[in-house]
């Protein structure tokens, strides 16, 4: 994955908790229901999408060119905890199936239901509101900055890029 200025290999300076789950190794959903509150996945929108800037290069694509996108909020006691944006190439045959999962969380396949998946490792971001993604989760929690996390997973050589924006009512919740 591209190493540029909006995403780091170091997490911005959060409070324990929030950078606790920002670093979480495994799924995230998982940690998500490990806190003993009610879990779900409520999707926002899928279909045909354009890459962002940042995203193009982690999927060998051109900035704004067509993929498939699924835009989720990751909810603990029905509170939005998470905005995530997982995009692939259009069509891509191994990664559809995987995307095309109703409310099921896309965390619980990524950890342990692909064993030939590969993961980059994780690279983190304050997201202001002068990027798409903040944008698009500050119409569900208005934030100055959104701790955000991004990763690239591999199937059969195929780019899956996962970008998780963690929302402020997190911390109150963990």
């Amino acid at each position: 994955m591209v190493n540029n200025a909006l995403w780091r290999a170091a997490p911005p300076v959060l409070p324990d908790s929030m950078r606790d789950c920002l670093t979480e190794p495994g799924s995230l959903s998982l940690r998500l229901q490990s806190s003993g509150r009610r879990f779900a996945v409520r999707v926002l929108q899928q279909g045909v999408s354009l890459t962002l800037q940042d995203e193009a290069d982690a999927l060998d694509a051109a900035p704004h060119s067509p993929a498939y996108a699924r835009h989720v909020l990751l909810t603990l006691d029905d509170t939005p905890v998470v905005y995530a944006r997982s995009v692939a190439r259009p069509a891509c045959p191994h990664w559809l199936p995987v995307l095309e999962r109703g409310s099921r969380s896309l965390g619980l396949t990524l950890f342990g239901e692909l064993p030939e998946l590969r993961r980059d490792p994780l690279r983190y971001g304050l997201l202001d509101a002068s990027h798409p993604l903040a944008a698009a989760a500050a119409q569900t929690q208005t934030a100055a900055s959104y701790p955000a996390r991004r990763c690239r997973f591999l199937l059969h050589g195929a780019p899956l890029l996962l970008t998780e924006l963690f929302l402020p009512a997190l911390k109150d919740l963990l």
